[in-house]
C-alpha cells in the first residue's frame, strides 16, 4: 500500500455505507483525513456505523441532511448506489465539491496494477475467467469490485507483484478521477440502469470512463461488433485490442476454423471449451486477450477453459437428474440475458421465468423461445410472460407461487434429454432480496429432487 498524503487533514464526507462505505471511511481515517460518515439507516439499526463510531469517526445517521454540506467538506466519497440526482449529491456538485467512489481511493493507494472489466453483460464471467487464467499461470492475481472484496481493502494488501482484477459498474465509473487501469475491457453495451443514468448515451459515457486516463502504454479490449463500444475506443488514447466472434481479425482475439486465436497464434480449439453459449465465447475472447497481454501462457488458458463451467447464478450447471440437465441463470435480470441463455442450448427446454414488473413487455423474447417446450412462470410478470408464451406457440404453460415450486413442476413436465433452465428475464425484488437468493433456492430445490 502506498502511504499517500493526498487526504491528510482533508475534511471528507463518506455518503452511504454498505461494504464500500465502511472500507472508504476506515481507509481515509488511516490516511489522516477528518472523516464524517452519513448514512440513511438509523444508528441503532446500523452495525457498520457503530463500528466506525468505535474507531473515532464522526457518524451522522437516519437521514441525509443537505445542510451538512455547509460544514466545509473538501471531498465526498459516495456509495455507488446513490444516484447523482440525490439532493445531497446535487448540492455537492453545485458547491463544486469533488464526488468520487471508493474505487478511486483504491487506485490511489495501490502498488499493484489494475485489470478492469466493465460492460452491460458478461462482466462477472469475464472477470472470473481472467482471474482464473492469471492464477493458473502463477501471476498472483487478486480479485476485487462487485465480484469480490471491496477494492480499497484489496489494494491495501496488494504489492507490485500482484495484479488486481476488478469488475466495475457504471455507477462506480462515474466517480473516478485519476483511475488508470493497465488493461481495460468493455464487453458490450445494452440498455441498463436507465433509471439511474437517464439516457443510454449517459450510460455509455459512464462505461467509457474506464479508459479516460489510459495512454498508449495501456490496453483497451473492445467488442468490434458493437458500434457504441467502438465509439469509445476511437476516443481512447490506449492501445486498442479488438475481439470478435463473427469474423477473423488482423490482430486481437477472434475465432477462425473452429479455434480461438490471439493475433496470429492459435490458443485453444472451441471444442475444448466447456462453458456453453455464444455470449460466453465473447467473454472468453476478451479474457484471453487480457491474459495474453499480461503474459499468461496457452497451457494455463487451456486448463481454465477446459474445466470452467461458469460463475454461480450465471448459466451455472447444477446437476443432471434422470437425463434432465438443470441450469441456474438467476443473474438473468433482463430480456437480453435470457435470450443469451436460451441460445446456448439446442435441446428441448423448460424455462422458469418471472419476477419484478418494471413496466416492460417481453415480446422481443419470442424469437428465442423456439426450443422452449414448456414455461413455468412466477412473480409479478407471470401474466405477461404467459401471454408471449402463447404467442410463441408454447403448448404447456404453468404458473406457480415461487421458484421453489417451479422446480418440481418443471421436472414433472420434463423428459430425458431436456434442459430445465432458470433464466427469469426479471429482477428478483418482488419475491427475493437478491438474484443470488433466488438462485440458491433453485439450487436447493434441484437437490431436493434427488
Amino acid at each position: 500500500m502506498k502511504h499517500i498524503t493526498d487526504y491528510h487533514h482533508k475534511k471528507v464526507l463518506v455518503l452511504g455505507l454498505a461494504k464500500s462505505g465502511v472500507s472508504a471511511a476506515s481507509l481515509l481515517h488511516k490516511l489522516g483525513a477528518f472523516v464524517t460518515v452519513n448514512d440513511s439507516k438509523p444508528l441503532g439499526e446500523n452495525p457498520e456505523a457503530q463500528q466506525l463510531l468505535e474507531q473515532g469517526i464522526t457518524v451522522i445517521c437516519g437521514s441525509h441532511p443537505v445542510e451538512l454540506l455547509d460544514e466545509g467538506f473538501q471531498l465526498i466519497v459516495k456509495n455507488p448506489g446513490i444516484p447523482y440526482f440525490n439532493p445531497m449529491v446535487e448540492r455537492a456538485v453545485e458547491k463544486e465539491i469533488p464526488v468520487i467512489t471508493e474505487v478511486e481511493l483504491a487506485y490511489k493507494i495501490s502498488e499493484a496494477p489494475f485489470l478492469a472489466i466493465t460492460g452491460s453483460n458478461g462482466k462477472t464471467t469475464t472477470t472470473t475467467l481472467l482471474f482464473e487464467m492469471l492464477e493458473a499461470a502463477s501471476k498472483k492475481p487478486l480479485i476485487a469490485g462487485n465480484i469480490g472484496t471491496v477494492a480499497a481493502d484489496v489494494a491495501q494488501s496488494a504489492d507490485k507483484d500482484n495484479q488486481i482484477v476488478i469488475e466495475l459498474s457504471s455507477f462506480q465509473l462515474m466517480g473516478i478521477d485519476q483511475f488508470k487501469p493497465k488493461v481495460a475491457i468493455i464487453t458490450n453495451i445494452y440498455d441498463a440502469h436507465l433509471d439511474y443514468h437517464g439516457t443510454r448515451e449517459e450510460y455509455a459515457k459512464a462505461k467509457g470512463n474506464i479508459t479516460n486516463n489510459q495512454d498508449e502504454h495501456d490496453y483497451l479490449i473492445v467488442n468490434v461488433e458493437q458500434e457504441e463500444v467502438m465509439n469509445i475506443a476511437r476516443r481512447s488514447n490506449a492501445t486498442i485490442i479488438p475481439f470478435s466472434t463473427a469474423k477473423p481479425l488482423e490482430f486481437g482475439a477472434f475465432v477462425k476454423d473452429g479455434s480461438v486465436y490471439f493475433h496470429d497464434e492459435k490458443v485453444i480449439e472451441i471444442k475444448d471449451i466447456v462453458l456453453p453459449g455464444a455470449h460466453n465465447l465473447e467473454n472468453i475472447l476478451s479474457a484471453i486477450a487480457a491474459a495474453k497481454l499480461t503474459g499468461v501462457d496457452n497451457n494455463s488458458i487451456h486448463r481454465v477453459l477446459s474445466t470452467f463451467k461458469g460463475v454461480k447464478h450465471r448459466l451455472q450447471f447444477i446437476d443432471e437428474i434422470q437425463g434432465r440437465r438443470f441450469y441456474n441463470d438467476s443473474k438473468a435480470t433482463n430480456i437480453l440475458a435470457t435470450e443469451n441463455a436460451l441460445a446456448a442450448f439446442n435441446a428441448p427446454t423448460i424455462l422458469l421465468a418471472g419476477g419484478l414488473d418494471r413496466g416492460n413487455e417481453f415480446d422481443e423474447l419470442i424469437p428465442s423461445l423456439k426450443n422452449v417446450k414448456a414455461m413455468i412462470t412466477f412473480g409479478q410478470t407471470a401474466e405477461k410472460l404467459e401471454r408471449i408464451a402463447v404467442d410463441a406457440g408454447i403448448k404447456t404453460i404453468q404458473r406457480v407461487d415461487n421458484v421453489d415450486k417451479a422446480v418440481p413442476a418443471a421436472f414433472q413436465l420434463s423428459e430425458e434429454g431436456d434442459v430445465i433452465l432458470l433464466s427469469p428475464a426479471c429482477a428478483s425484488w418482488d419475491q427475493y432480496k437478491t438474484f443470488e437468493v433466488r438462485g440458491d433456492i433453485f439450487i436447493e430445490a434441484v437437490h431436493k429432487l434427488k
